[in-house]
């Protein structure tokens, strides 16, 4: 199985194993409970790990990514986005329709997306459970103040076929870094979602309301500001943390502050060229490697034979589609293999339609498979 053409995603897992286990073990501790994000692997076997280690359901950003995650058997799905198109929220109410045992949530931020659901289901069976999603100025989606989060949540409460279940916020919106003015900021955006949420509290529609954030960067930061079940009695408290399943060598592995997470990914390319002194290419670059969060770290090189080259060193200098162009290139010679680090894990699977995954000696057991481009045309 070691066989295989260049360039490679590789997975380690016994990292990965760790990495889940050791979040599974902060969850319990801190009293909060992990929906993955799943949007980061779209890789059932990884998925399958984080559910036996106590997940209690799934993050996901699309519809398309809704009907994938049923597809592979699981029926707590939360939509950390908004749907605001009658075909997706249609395929949504169908779902549900045909089975009595699928949860699955949304997020809402305007009066307008509320009343598209309101319109798509307002004949239904089953009702649309929506969260109030909090945002920051300048960030992404999310209501900006508590006096939008409730006309939102009373449009909600007023539509026969939706049901307010809590309140959300995603605070990775502030740089990954953790100097003392983006924890402010992350810190001033948690407490803002907390104090919405009590303040919606009277409004569920739930015994079991949810609040929920995301994770990845401050999962520290995030558990200080979730409610108490004495202050909203039945809070469930979740975080949806994605990135910590593979961990990295570059955003996350500078932010995230749970001792012990291992990168698990890498990708291997060979030496093509070495036209100048101190510079090669290796054959892999922007159709292979994520490159929006820095570029990818060199970290070893071997021989076309698998002898590592301790001596071996240079850095990714610029990436093409296919190449990567190395400088300050020592030891480095054509055919060699040489093994990068991924700085953003995120845009590192959905390069990837299938990815080897190793042992801890780096010797290749399997081969998994990722799935970002669901069918979804005619539904």
């Amino acid at each position: 199985m070691n066989e295989s053409a260049y360039p490679q995603l590789r997975l380690n897992a016994s990292a990965v194993e760790s990495n889940i286990s050791i979040m599974a073990a902060w969850c319990r501790e801190k009293n909060v409970v992990l929906a993955p994000h799943v949007k980061t692997t779209m890789s059932a076997p990884i998925i399958e790990h984080q559910i036996a280690a106590g997940a209690v359901g799934v993050t996901v950003a699309t519809v398309d990514q809704v009907g994938t995650l049923i597809d592979w058997g699981h029926r707590n799905i939360l939509v950390a986005n908004q749907v605001v198109d009658s075909f997706g929220l249609g395929r949504i109410s169908a779902w549900l329709e045909a089975d009595p045992a699928l949860a699955v949530r949304i997020f809402a931020d305007s009066t307008a997306g509320v009343a598209v659901a309101a319109a798509v289901f307002a004949d239904s069976s089953r009702a649309l459970e929506m969260l109030v999603d909090v945002g920051t100025l300048a960030g992404r989606t999310g209501v900006r103040s508590a006096a939008e989060a409730r006309e939102v949540a009373l449009a909600i409460t007023a539509a026969p076929g939706l049901r307010l279940v809590g309140v959300a916020g995603y605070e990775g919106v502030a740089p990954n870094s953790r100097d003392a003015i983006n924890l402010d900021a992350v810190d001033h955006h948690c407490k803002l979602v907390h104090d919405i949420y009590v303040d919606l509290a009277e409004h569920f529609e739930t015994t079991a309301p949810i609040f929920s954030m995301g994770g990845s960067a401050f999962p520290d930061r995030v558990v200080e500001f979730m409610p108490s079940p004495d202050a909203v009695p039945g809070t469930v408290n979740v975080i949806r943390s994605g990135c910590y399943a593979t961990h990295d060598h570059g955003t996350y592995a500078g932010v995230n502050p749970i001792p012990g997470l291992t990168p698990a990914l890498t990708v291997r390319a060979l030496v093509v060229s070495a036209p100048e002194d101190g510079l090669v290419v290796a054959g892999a670059g922007k159709r292979d490697l994520p490159y929006d969060a820095g570029l990818p770290p060199f970290l070893a090189a071997y021989t076309a034979a698998g002898v590592l080259k301790p001596e071996a060193a240079g850095n990714v200098h610029k990436l093409f589609d296919h190449h990567a162009v190395m400088l300050g290139a020592e030891g480095l010679a054509v055919t060699d293999i040489v093994e990068f680090g991924i700085s953003h894990p995120c845009s590192a699977f959905d390069r990837w339609p299938e990815y080897l995954v190793t042992d801890e000696s780096g010797t290749v057991v399997d081969v998994w498979h990722t799935d970002f481009h669901r069918a979804s045309i005619s539904g």
